[in-house]
């Protein structure tokens, strides 16, 4: 009961202190946008087919494919993509979709994980993450991740690195200025995984987070961190509302 108020009261006191948010895409140049836009433009797309023919393929011919157990995945995994970070009780801890992925090879398919950032989790993810684009975030009402959510608002809010800067110094108290001649956004995570131009390629969270923090000079959090996990909630948690983007694409 206790953790249910604490739930209640932060909800409450988020509504009110919650800025005007305005998602990457808004502070995009009319092209960009354009790009993300249409399907047929956005080149994320094509790690998205990608992730549709990992979906019906089976790792091996003892095990199920993907769609063998879940169906097709327009209909099973519609909205799943929005309610993560999730809690696992096995792990105690929350999870981001690209680990449960992982798991369910590790656990009921028998295969061997995919690495961070790899072109088949990301493919995968981002045909699960397609099939609930437009969809509002909505993080599960699960109090045991009230703990991770509060760790991982600490961890936004830390100066870190040898510049000293926080993740809400840059996306909340400077959003819309500019820095190096870019604008800087408000830093939401609806839109992975996605394409960004300065990468040439689809890209994760855990990589858009471990590139800030190599650019603050401070040490990289590893993907199977708690710390990635406490971060990866609270924003969740941050864009609660905004509507699934992935897979998007960004400058």
């Amino acid at each position: 009961m206790r953790h249910l108020l604490w739930l209640l009261l932060s909800v409450a006191l988020h509504a009110v202190a919650q800025p005007a948010r305005r998602s990457g895409f808004d502070d995009m140049s009319p092209s960009t946008q354009a790009m993300q836009r249409d399907d047929a433009q956005n080149p994320a797309m094509l790690w998205a087919q990608d992730g549709a023919a990992l979906w019906a393929r089976a790792p091996s011919p003892s095990v199920p494919a993907c769609a063998g157990c879940h169906g097709e995945a327009r209909a099973s995994m519609r909205g799943v993509a929005a309610r993560y970070p999730a809690y696992d009780e096995a792990l105690a801890r929350p999870i981001d979709l690209a680990t449960r992925i992982n798991r369910c090879r590790e656990m009921r398919q028998g295969a061997p994980r995919w690495a961070p950032d790899s072109q088949e989790l990301l493919s995968l993810e981002s045909h699960l993450a397609l099939q609930s684009r437009g969809l509002p975030v909505e993080p599960p009402a699960d109090v045991r991740l009230l703990p991770w959510r509060e760790r991982g608002e600490a961890l936004y809010r830390a100066r870190i690195g040898q510049l000293n800067l926080s993740c809400a110094q840059c996306h909340d108290e400077r959003a819309g200025l500019r820095l190096g001649g870019g604008l800087i956004p408000q830093g939401h995570a609806n839109g992975y995984p996605l394409y960004r131009l300065e990468w040439q390629g689809v890209g994760s969270l855990l990589r858009r987070i471990r590139n800030c923090m190599t650019g603050v000079r401070a040490q990289p959090l590893a993907a199977d961190s708690p710390e990635f996990a406490a971060l990866a909630t609270y924003l969740a948690w941050r864009d609660r509302g905004m509507p699934v983007e992935s897979p998007a694409v960004r400058p």
